[in-house]
């Protein structure tokens, strides 16, 4: 039954993606004679907690019953009083967790003070499934960077483009649905000029009810032309130029008046700075990076170490060309050990497309709270 509950909470959970970051996702569900008699979720940053909504929304009084939430309930002043605080003044005789929270400012400390005032705490329940729910807050929160996806679509035989340049559409139209559900999930949407200067795209997140990722275009000389998309499209996001000194002075005014924010980064190997330019967008409060960018950002963002998750979509075609580009390009690695490691790999399928996914492998990141 806790895992049934906790599914639930699971649930309600994700009906915050996209508008808590960079908060994680919490849900929690309220349990009295096995009846669910509230529910609630982390409904947008700066709003009321999981806990406090599930609180409001029951039915009868919670006094002796139990509460299944996602995440260690908080026990510190943010923006909102600590969760800990209303489940021990409304009389919650249990409480069941799923995963504990490192935050230095809870890290177990509200367990602690749930059993210190009689509460009966049961933590672990589904653990693995509700982390990995939060796996941009988990890295975001510890590290102060984002969590960056590396997703690309390609044919059977390792294609991105034809030799002429042409990629619409390698997947199928399932396929981008769901990477548009993905550009609703993240913060930011990051590619380079050479995609900009092909494609001219918006960059925008086309499905009812979204919201548009930030978006950010790596280019180090300032080649983009003013007339792009991503400078004048209008809607919630904002599109953010990423270049070097090597920028023209006068293009950047031109583009600052017209509501675009331009950052100037450090040099590296000729290009932006991209491990720099990570902490930056991590101190602009951005936790999540969906980098779909062409062949040459794609291996230096690799090379940089600064990917955490990649997605590929696999198309059932085949285009061929020894000048047709593949999705990671650069200078390469000398030696086939030397290949970046990919571990926890799933395959799955939608519509006709096969997609892959997995994780850079390196140190697991450990997450905690931001309010």
């Amino acid at each position: 039954m806790d895992e049934k509950f906790m599914r639930l909470a699971l649930d309600l959970a994700l009906k915050g993606e996209g508008k808590v970051n960079p908060n994680p996702l919490v849900g929690a569900v309220i349990v009295k004679n096995n009846k669910i008699i509230g529910e609630g979720y982390h409904e947008y940053y700066g709003g009321s907690h999981a806990e406090v909504n599930a609180v409001a929304n029951a039915s009868e009084s919670v006094e002796g019953s139990t509460i299944y939430v996602t995440l260690e309930p908080c026990c510190h002043y943010g923006k909102t009083p600590p969760c800990v605080n209303l489940i021990i003044e409304k009389k919650i005789k249990k409480v069941v967790i799923a995963c504990l929270d490192p935050n230095p400012l809870v890290a177990g400390k509200g367990v602690k003070i749930l059993k210190d005032n009689g509460i009966e705490v049961v933590s672990g329940i589904l653990e693995k499934e509700c982390s990995d729910v939060n796996e941009i807050f988990m890295k975001y929160i510890v590290h102060k960077k984002p969590f960056v996806i590396m997703k690309s679509a390609m044919t059977l035989d390792g294609k991105i483009a034809t030799y002429i340049g042409d990629s619409k559409w390698i997947t199928s139209e399932e396929s981008r649905l769901e990477v548009h559900k993905l550009r609703n999930k993240v913060s930011a949407i990051m590619v380079g000029i050479g995609t900009v200067l092909v494609d001219n795209p918006s960059l925008t997140c086309r499905i009812e009810g979204g919201k548009s990722p930030t978006r950010i275009i790596v280019d180090s000389t300032l080649r983009i032309p003013i007339s792009s998309n991503v400078v004048h499209i209008k809607d919630e996001a904002k599109t953010v130029i990423v270049t070097t000194e090597k920028g023209d002075k006068k293009k950047i005014e031109e583009l600052e008046n017209l509501g675009v924010e331009v950052i100037i980064a450090p040099i590296k190997s000729g290009k932006v700075d991209l491990s720099w330019l990570m902490q930056t967008l991590g101190e602009m409060k951005i936790d999540s990076i969906l980098l779909e960018g062409g062949s040459t950002l794609n291996y230096s963002a690799l090379n940089e170490n600064i990917v955490d998750k990649v997605q590929f979509y696999i198309a059932p075609k085949i285009i061929g060309g020894e000048n047709s580009k593949s999705p990671v390009g650069g200078e390469g690695k000398k030696y086939i050990n030397g290949g970046f490691q990919i571990s926890n790999t799933k395959v799955r399928t939608i519509g006709i497309d096969t997609i892959i996914e997995g994780y850079i492998k390196r140190e697991e990141h450990k997450g905690c709270l931001l309010d």
